[in-house]
């Protein structure tokens, strides 16, 4: 998986430079960044303030919960807007493979897809929120809900402008711009997108009867529409619209499930978590996180390996996404473990499979999406996701550390002079995982109070103590940042809900459990089952939308076979971690290859040792039970 676009120069590890035109493109866009940047500050100010007024005042903000949820919704959508500008909504990278001269015909489709659904879905919440008027429904100090759901349509509606605009601007492949087309081809290419549009709007007004008869055509251009790099957002919420369409049912149901965001507790614990990671990832962190678990496990024999594994892991549990791994700390660690005792294609394996190992453990994007997907609490998750956590960085380690000995590698006295200015060093960003693990399970604070505390800490350690950051210059870059990756998330999660909406209408779960429960009679047969059925998702899907679209449907199933659900998460979240490391659009690998420079083919034969060993990994997470469910048990008898 990647983003739908270009990958931007800073990601590639070259300084970008700024012309003329971007500057200007800045001054119009400076609105929507500075709503962005507000929206968040707000989010991380309320439950702050929360935890002071309990015990000073013995209340906090009234209504602040339902204010921080309504603010997520706005933080989602206007995330999405500036990640549309960016062209980075999370799309297949099956166009990326497309021979040239299907690449113009790949963009037009891919952008005709993105504004018809977009037009359409931004039609259909300005219906929801027209009827919402007649409601008297308000948040704290009278605002009333329909005024807050503006930025539905208003985000739809910008999404789907710039998706046709953006028809006459060609993608280019990684870093590599593509050459600007001709005014008169570009404007060609957006009245052929328009042309698109407007038969899909004329559906509408189309006779009963021809709805049922475009459900599976439809489907299949939103399948092709995909393939051609259509961002993955496009087709679930434009597959829930042609399904109520085609079942007559009125399409205000998809955004009004949209809407159904807000309703959980934990979502705003999402922007919290990445406008941390996003900081992190800033500055001086990497280089200071790389000299410590060096001077740590350096003296193994291959240690370096080793400090490869535990560095990405720490870092990929605050940032949620491999990609920001593998960018921040590949240029720092692939030349690091080839001047060790391993090989290049050893090398490249490691730093491409690290990128995801992180993301069972807190505050990692994946599992807290999971928990509200699954309707699991969310520190219950991570207390059962801890010790599977353990077990696959562990497994990794000791088949680095084996290579390392085969290579000659020998063992060294640790420098515990090394290790403590290293760790003086980075003794700040040490601190962090105390405190997310403490507030989280601490019960002094809530989950979002928690997510809070976590973006609180990251601020001052980047902007005031290390000064990585600058208050006035970069600090607003980095959570505009933030708020396109939230932005592109949950739009997912959003388009997801709706399309989830029908399946549970189609009553398919039940329908599914029961086939599966009268097809396979063996609990151990259908845990193999579902971890080749997973393993397939993860090689089609992002680990967002398939923990959005497929763990609603396999709920039931699993269910069935008495699957306890924290072991279900992880089991799922382990086997879709695998899929970053799958051909043939693993997000890893896709990424290493626009990192390093080297074939998809090079960096799939060099993660394949990786791969398998994880999967041991996986099966052993599935087949013992215990480590999934009596680990978390443990763990919250033991915090209390």
């Amino acid at each position: 998986m990647t983003s739908a676009g270009n990958q931007t120069a800073a990601e590639a590890g070259a300084s970008p430079v700024i012309h003329g035109p971007q500057v200007r493109r800045r001054f119009w866009h400076l609105p929507e960044d500075l709503l962005g940047v507000l929206c968040l500050v707000a989010m991380v100010v309320l439950p702050l303030v929360e935890i002071v007024g309990r015990p000073l005042l013995g209340i906090g903000v009234p209504g602040s919960v339902g204010l921080v949820q309504h603010l997520t919704m706005w933080v989602a959508f206007v995330g999405a807007m500036v990640a549309s500008r960016q062209r980075r909504h999370l799309a297949l990278a099956t166009a990326t493979f497309l021979p040239a001269h299907l690449r113009g015909v790949a963009d037009v489709v891919a952008a005709a897809a993105t504004a018809s659904v977009g037009a359409v879905l931004a039609y259909t919440s300005a219906q929801m929120v027209y009827y919402e008027r007649l409601s008297v429904q308000t948040l704290t100090g009278g605002i009333p809900i329909w005024a807050v759901q503006t930025v539905i349509p208003f985000g739809f509606a910008v999404v789907a402008l710039r998706a046709w605009w953006q028809a006459g601007v060609p993608v280019g492949v990684g870093d590599q711009p593509a050459p600007p087309l001709p005014a008169r081809a570009a404007w060609e290419r957006r009245l052929i997108v328009a042309a698109v549009v407007a038969a899909t709007v004329s559906l509408a007004f189309a006779p009963e009867a021809v709805a049922p008869s475009v459900r599976w055509p439809l489907i299949v251009l939103l399948l092709a529409a995909t393939v051609m790099g259509a961002p993955i957002f496009v087709t679930l919420g434009g597959a829930a619209l042609v399904l109520f369409y085609a079942d007559l049912v009125p399409l205000a149901a998809v955004p009004s499930q949209t809407y159904g965001i807000v309703s959980s507790p934990t979502l705003p614990t999402i922007p919290l978590f990445t406008l941390a990671g996003v900081l992190l990832a800033e500055g001086g962190t990497p280089a200071r996180l790389v000299r410590l678990f060096k001077a740590l496990a350096g003296w193994l024999p291959g240690g370096t390996a080793v400090a490869t594994i535990l560095v990405c892991a720490f870092f990929t549990t605050f940032t949620g996404a491999s990609g920001v791994t593998i960018l921040a700390l590949g240029g720092l660690l692939l030349p690091v473990l080839m001047r060790d005792v391993y090989s290049e294609r050893f090398s490249l394996g490691a730093v491409t499979s690290a990128g995801s190992i992180g993301l069972l453990f807190p505050p990692s994007l994946p599992v807290i999406l999971y928990g509200i997907s699954a309707r699991t609490p969310v520190n219950e998750m991570f207390a059962a996701a801890l010790i599977p956590g353990l077990v696959l960085v562990g497994l990794v380690s000791l088949y680095c550390l084996r290579e390392g000995i085969a290579r000659g590698g020998k063992w060294r006295a640790p420098d515990p002079a090394e290790i403590g200015r290293a760790a003086w060093e980075a003794k700040w960003e040490m601190v962090l995982p105390v405190i997310v693990f403490v507030s989280l399970f601490g019960g002094f604070a809530t989950t979002v109070e928690a997510a809070a505390i976590t973006a609180a800490y990251a601020f001052f350690v980047k902007c005031v103590v290390h000064r990585d950051v600058s208050v006035t210059r970069e600090l607003p870059r980095v959570v505009v940042e933030s708020a396109a990756l939230v932005g592109g998330v949950l739009i997912i999660l959003g388009c997801a809900l709706g399309l989830t909406g029908y399946l549970i209408d189609a009553e398919i779960p039940m329908q599914g459990a029961a086939w599966v429960k009268s097809a396979i009679h063996s609990r151990w047969l259908f845990l193999l089952t579902l971890n080749v059925f997973l393993l397939v998702v993860g090689c089609l899907m992002d680990i967002f939308s398939a923990i959005f679209v497929v763990v609603p449907l396999i709920l039931p199933i699993a269910a069935a076979f008495d699957v306890h659900p924290l072991h279900l998460g992880a089991i799922f979240l382990t086997n879709l971690e695998l899929g970053y490391l799958t051909p043939p659009v693993g997000l890893n690998l896709f990424l290493s290859s626009l990192r390093f420079r080297r074939s998809m083919f090079e960096v799939s034969r060099a993660a394949l040792p990786f791969l398998g060993v994880q999967a041991a990994a996986v099966l052993l997470i599935t087949y013992v039970p215990s480590l999934s469910v009596e680990g978390a048990r443990w763990l919250m008898q033991l915090l209390g």
